[in-house]
């Protein structure tokens, strides 16, 4: 297939990017590196079945040629205020990715006769009241809140969607991916597996925010790409978790960065104030991912980490 990947850069876009490519399809990559990073892309120079266009989403998307597929990826994707990358730093240009960049990408879709497929998250459910949270969990978002932009985005993007399958008859999919990690994460970005990464090989005491006993499932990339490009070949059109069910509390993250990075300072941790509308649980039920893609996670947090730890050492010239 002749695919556009929109958010090409990232570090999701990057890893689907060489799935795509794996699998036999011509990927047309498109990113403003708002974001995204170039050097995720930098290994595809020269490659046959690799473009790329410098273009922002929140614009008018021409692209020459066919297309069989577009996947939109593009938006700013971190919580963290603290990062100039994370969505509360960047409201406007969120909003946009989400809304006039879903327009744009749907209306390349339409135009070409493509399916597409919605890069949506589990931040639509909020702070869940339902756990685990299923696809029909509503949500429990605050619609004025720091997380809205995102939060807000997204669920914007999931009705644009549903409405072009239901009026225009696009084939269309969406996907709410949960906490994902693995190499090409911006050190950055202010997420907490590159902060804590960052701080225990860097012999420091890890920043907890909050009492640490908010949860999360983490789950490895190559996991999620593979949930991705399965739904992206199914004839399922309702939102799908893709997501790692394990959950585990940020205090035993942190022991087991900690353990794995031999950092000397992990009986030391500081508490910090809980950043505002974080979620306490975050987990997903991938009943339906399991009966309909016959997918589920194969990785174990531990396998991930270890496999994780040698890009950020090489990042960060250990």
């Amino acid at each position: 297939m002749h695919i556009l990947l929109t958010g090409a850069a990232g570090f999701l876009g990057s890893h689907l990017t060489n799935r795509l490519i794996a699998e036999g399809h011509d990927v047309i990559g498109l990113d403003n590196f708002i974001t995204g990073n170039k050097d995720n892309l930098a290994h595809l120079a020269g490659n046959p079945h690799f473009s790329f266009i410098r273009h922002d989403v929140s614009n008018f998307i021409f692209v020459p040629g066919e297309i069989d597929y577009v996947l939109h990826f593009a938006s700013p994707a971190s919580p963290n205020p603290a990062s100039p990358l994370g969505y509360p730093n960047l409201p406007i240009q969120t909003l946009k990715a989400g809304a006039l960049g879903t327009h744009n990408s749907l209306g390349v879709a339409r135009a070409y006769g493509a399916k597409f497929l919605l890069a949506s998250t589990s931040e639509i459910y909020g702070d869940p009241l339902e756990h685990p949270q299923k696809e029909t969990y509503r949500g429990n978002v605050d619609p004025t809140g720091t997380r809205s932009v995102y939060d807000e985005a997204k669920r914007f993007a999931e009705a644009l969607t549903m409405a072009y399958h239901r009026f225009h008859h696009i084939d269309t999919h969406i996907v709410r991916i949960f906490n994902t990690y693995g190499p090409r994460m911006r050190l950055d970005d202010g997420r907490v597996v590159p902060n804590f990464l960052q701080q225990a090989l860097r012999g420091e005491p890890l920043t907890i925010y909050g009492d640490g006993m908010q949860t999360r499932s983490f789950c490895y990339v190559d996991d999620l790409i593979e949930g991705i490009y399965r739904l992206m070949l199914s004839d399922y059109h309702e939102p799908v978790n893709i997501g790692n069910p394990n959950e585990i509390s940020i205090c035993e993250f942190a022991d087991l960065v900690n353990e794995l990075t031999g950092n000397q300072a992990g009986t030391i941790i500081k508490m910090a104030k809980r950043l505002g509308n974080d979620p306490q649980r975050r987990q997903p039920d991938i009943t339906r991912a399991k009966t309909i893609l016959n997918w589920e996670p194969k990785v174990n947090f531990r396998e991930g980490l270890l496999a994780t730890l040698p890009y950020f050492k090489q990042k960060m010239a250990l």
